[in-house]
């Protein structure tokens, strides 16, 4: 089994030296506390109450772009929307200061971090991909925060991260998982509802 490291860190500064340092040897980690517990009751708190709001999560881009349910089965919701409320605008601030913290280190030209609530219903997946499009290079590091405490492993729902190494299962608990964006990855199908946060931290246009 191929090994993910966790990385643990008190600061954001001393979360983006370890960062920095894992996503250079390993392409991707683990972040079991960020964000913290409080946070992440927040934000699926927040999540829950926006649900009705969330629309289905579309695949391709231009004249090929739409809502095909058995290659991505979520529904989103942009964390700087209106509908959403200080937990996205606090999750977004953290992610921020980490990008300029990040930016420092590895020179990545990090200009600005996006993200969105996602909803997967039971039964729901999205097939093997990578966040960095063909003909667009603008997505450099990938985050999926989990909002899911009492998450069991025969739930299902797995992040699958396809490593130089070997394929890796990250159950959706909580914490979160970063990893470049060139990374190939899916979600498996989960026996319940799944909730979590995708984000980018992208380059300039």
């Amino acid at each position: 089994m191929p090994f993910l490291p966790s990385v643990e860190a008190a600061d954001t500064d001393a979360l983006a030296d370890a960062l920095a340092q894992a996503l250079d040897a390993h392409g991707a980690c683990r972040l079991p506390a960020f964000p913290d517990d409080a946070a992440t009751r927040a934000l699926r708190e927040e999540l829950l109450r926006v649900k009705g709001d969330l629309v289905p999560a579309a695949v391709g881009r231009g004249i090929g772009r739409g809502t095909r349910t058995e290659i991505r089965g979520d529904a989103t919701l942009w964390l700087d929307d209106a509908r959403t409320g200080a937990a996205a605008a606090a999750y977004l601030a953290s992610l921020d200061a980490l990008r300029v913290a990040l930016n420092r280190r590895l020179f990545l030209g990090l200009d600005e971090v996006e993200a969105h609530y996602a909803a997967y219903p039971a039964g729901a997946r999205y097939a093997k991909h990578r966040d960095r499009f063909r003909d667009s290079d603008l997505r450099v590091v990938s985050f999926v925060t989990y909002l899911n405490p009492d998450w069991r492993d025969e739930d299902g729902g797995a992040l699958r991260l396809s490593l130089d190494t070997g394929d890796i299962d990250v159950v959706p608990r909580t914490g979160s998982v970063c990893f470049l964006s060139e990374l190939e990855h899916e979600v498996l199908p989960a026996t319940r509802e799944r909730c979590s946060i995708a984000a980018w931290m992208r380059r300039r246009a």
